[in-house]
Parts: C-alpha cells; structure tokens; sequence
C-alpha cells in the first residue's frame, strides 16, 4: 500500500507513541486521522500525540493553565478514556476560541466525530478560513514555546510571527501570545520589548 505524503506524520506519530514503552505513554489507533481540514494542523496534532504520550504531566499542565481545562477533565480524557493528546488540545482549543468550557467541546467530540474536526469545529461555528480557524491555528505557537519544542511554520503562521525563529518567541508586538487572561504570566515578557 502506498501511503499519501499528507497521512505519513499521521502514521509516524502513532507508530513513535505505540514504541514509546514508558508508563506515560498510551498506544492510539493506527487509524487515528483528525482531518481537521488543514494539513497543517494535522501534522501539528500528531506531533501533540508524541509530546502528550512522553510528556503527559506538561501536556496536562498546559491544558489546565492556558486553556482553562479542568484538570481531572484532561486526566480522564488522556488516562481513562486514552484519547490521543493531540484530540484533547484541539478540543480545549477550540472551546477557548468559541467561548465555551472544554468539557463541552468534548463531549460534542465523543458523540459525533466520525467526520472528523474540521466538520465538529465548523458545527461549533469555525469556519475553514474564518479568523476563529486563524486565531485556533496561531494557539499552537506558544504552547510549542512554553514546551520548547520546535515547531515549522506555515506560509501564514509565518505572516503572523515574522520573528519567530529568532530567539525562539512569538511576535508579542501583533498580541498573538495570549496567557489564561489572568494577568499573570511566566515572568519571561519584562524587559526589553
């Protein structure tokens, strides 16, 4: 069988996270596909499938504190339910975007995602190209930041953060990294602009 060259990140994310072997990691379906509608976004989330399976304590932290996902929701999601991270991410993500609480995106999710995200989302009111699909697209930024984690950006993400790349931060001049809206961040913003 030849495999596309748009499902092969798809694949090698699974596969890595099925031969992870360490407690934290969780074995997803070979089958797992988000068709989010964007290649990009794709690739991201099963990149987040690798990083949430080794990493599950930052990936849940970040869930917890920059998308306003209750702790014991992304515990139950990752253990118990053993969805891939890259499904948990995008559905608080997307709950963050719209307005409404995480659990409520995935429940959305759990009862009707045979067709994939970019159908839920739109169903959610994301449309593919809308400024909620932009402003979803950029969230992946600085969370790839905070975890230190490279990340390869698109033609548009690279219209976003013109900078990014060159010391490894966002663009805050064109206010794209949004904390929890707490007023209090990480301590890494003061300073030189």
């Amino acid at each position: 069988m030849r495999t596309t060259r748009f499902l092969q990140p798809i694949l090698l994310a699974s596969l890595i996270a099925i031969g992870l072997g360490s407690a934290h990691a969780q074995t997803f379906s070979l089958n797992w596909n988000p068709r989010s509608g964007d290649v990009w976004v794709d690739a991201q989330l099963a990149d987040m499938n690798q990083y949430g399976a080794r990493y599950r304590d930052p990936f849940i932290d970040e869930m917890v504190r920059y998308h306003a996902a209750p702790r014991d929701l992304v515990t139950d999601l990752l253990v118990n339910r053993r969805w891939a991270p890259g499904d948990i991410y995008f559905a608080c993500a997307i709950a963050q975007v719209i307005g409404r609480p995480c659990r409520q995106v995935a429940d959305e999710w759990e009862r009707d995602h045979g067709q994939g995200w970019g159908v839920v989302a739109k169903r959610l009111g994301i449309k593919p190209g809308s400024a909620e699909f932009h402003r979803l697209k950029k969230g992946f930024v600085p969370s790839y930041d905070r975890w230190g984690r490279p990340i390869e950006l698109d033609a548009d993400l690279k219209r976003a953060y013109p900078n990014h790349g060159q010391g490894g931060k966002p663009d805050k001049a064109q206010g794209n990294e949004k904390g929890n809206g707490n007023g209090k961040g990480n301590g890494k913003g003061k300073g030189k602009p």
